[in-house]
């Protein structure tokens, strides 16, 4: 990382398993990357750094072997690849562009981290450890079948300890028209400090949308998270000054934890989040395993989730809907309620992108239950609950109810159904459904999906982008 920041207060699992709907084992929602992957790539840093005068800072052969080894990496895992140079003051300097050559080009989300170090040192918290940590999403995601909505591009940087140099380079040479088809940048800048926390960039309201699903993924492993506003000192500022959706985040430098951060996170309050920063001493031993598994998993989650994200319309844009993950895009992300329910499974097809809530389809006595709290503004005038359901069943009757799911809305001890739907109502294609719950304003309720079947013959309840909104 550039400058001071201070802050007072293999192969990776593939990311859905096919499963039938409700099946207790659940699905694997998100990669985990594997760290012991990436601390060889932080091995090679230093090992790298070691045998080109302890550093690899710009203009100086550490660097480019470390471009020239990540490059390598990537074409052998089938990235389309290029090593773009360009000048500087300490002399020519690299950035590594890698592309996975499938997924509409004309929507990219990409990925990055600065690859140089300080001249004082290796770099290997600042910044082999986002520069390992994509590199291994990169690789698992090469290796792990998805196959991409969206294009999905990585960048590695070089000269962002002289001013963000690379990737300045990299946005102000993109064609304007190059530049539009990004609709995300993910940056990873220090990610597996000693004694670390976990931060969220919070610097740029376009953002906002991965910003959440970043917070969210920590909240769904119990890692509390802190909002960081980084005041474009990293590599994302070249991308947000162009106005394109920005997140990331960052473990700390060497700013002192407190100790309401010490009681959150564990560590040593009153230290430095990373007391080797910018020091000939962050070398290997300079790390913290945990910090650094739990954010290469981040990393493979939004890698994994924005890949498939629909970006040419459908579901109401987050500011709309007080929902979170309405379309269940991030797996069950916000959701709580029957395991495996959120799914990817082909089985059935979703209303857009490749998530759903599939309630039953067991053809046995089963209920299922899927949920979110959601707060109603006081103010608002109306208010309604709308979501998108297809029915199909293997009942023959035209008459007689025997499975059905209820949308209800849990407000304290009380419960009230709003609608039922049933075996009787089915359809070959998905039904815009609207309910009003304006009666619910001023309150924390619960929007809940409750799927009750019979001893027999299949009846699956499958819904999609999920909205309450407000006026």
């Amino acid at each position: 990382m550039r400058k001071s920041l201070y802050y007072g207060a293999g192969t990776a699992v593939l990311a859905a398993a096919v499963l039938a709907p409700g099946n207790v084992a659940g699905a694997v929602e998100s990669p985990d990357i594997s760290v012991t992957n990436t601390k060889a790539h932080l091995d090679q840093f230093q090992s790298i750094a070691t045998n080109n005068g302890g550093n690899r800072y710009t203009g100086r052969p550490g660097y480019k072997a470390s471009a020239d080894w990540v490059k390598a990496k990537l074409d052998a895992a089938g990235y389309s690849t290029t090593l773009q140079s360009f000048s500087t003051s300490a002399g020519t300097s690299y950035n590594v562009i890698a592309e996975w050559p499938h997924g509409d080009a004309n929507h990219v989300v990409m990925t990055g981290s600065h690859l140089d170090s300080v001249s004082s040192g290796p770099g290997i918290n600042d910044n082999g450890t986002g520069s390992a940590g994509v590199l291994e999403t990169a690789l698992a995601y090469a290796a792990s079948g998805q196959t991409p909505r969206n294009r999905i591009r990585f960048g590695f940087w070089g000269a962002e300890e002289l001013g963000l140099l690379g990737s300045k380079y990299y946005v102000n040479n993109l064609p304007a028209t190059e530049r539009d088809k990004i609709e995300l940048y993910l940056n990873f800048d220090m990610i597996g400090s000693p004694n670390p926390g976990y931060f969220v960039y919070d610097d740029n309201p376009a953002g906002d949308g991965a910003r959440d699903d970043l917070v969210a993924y920590f909240t769904s492993k119990s890692v509390q998270t802190e909002f960081i506003d980084v005041q474009g000192r990293s590599d994302h500022a070249a991308f947000r000054s162009l106005g394109i959706p920005t997140a990331g985040t960052f473990s700390g430098a060497e700013g002192t934890k407190t100790s309401a951060q010490a009681a959150k996170w564990g560590g040593t309050a009153g230290q430095a989040f990373d007391p080797c920063y910018h020091r000939s001493c962050d070398t290997i031993n300079n790390l913290n395993l945990t910090s650094l598994d739990r954010q290469i998993d981040a990393i493979g989650h939004m890698v994994w989730n924005y890949a498939q994200k629909d970006y040419s319309g459908g579901p109401p844009p987050t500011g709309a809907n007080l929902l979170q993950n309405p379309g269940f895009e991030s797996g069950a992300v916000n959701w709580t309620g029957t395991t495996g329910v959120i799914t990817n499974n082909t089985g059935r097809p979703a209303h857009t992108g490749s998530w759903k809530a599939w309630l039953q389809g067991n053809g046995r006595t089963t209920t299922e239950n899927l949920g979110q709290s959601v707060t109603i503004p006081a103010s608002a005038t109306a208010a309604s609950l709308s979501l998108w359901i297809r029915i199909d069943t293997a009942e023959t009757t035209s008459s007689t109810v025997y499975d059905t799911v209820k949308v209800q809305v849990v407000d304290g001890s009380t419960t009230t159904t709003l609608a039922t739907y049933s075996n009787l109502n089915k359809s070959t294609s998905y039904v815009q459904k609207t309910l009003n719950v304006l009666a619910y304003k001023g309150k924390t309720v619960t929007v809940r999906f409750l799927g009750q079947e019979d001893s027999s013959l299949q009846t699956s309840f499958v819904i999609d982008d999920v909205a309450v909104t407000v006026s």
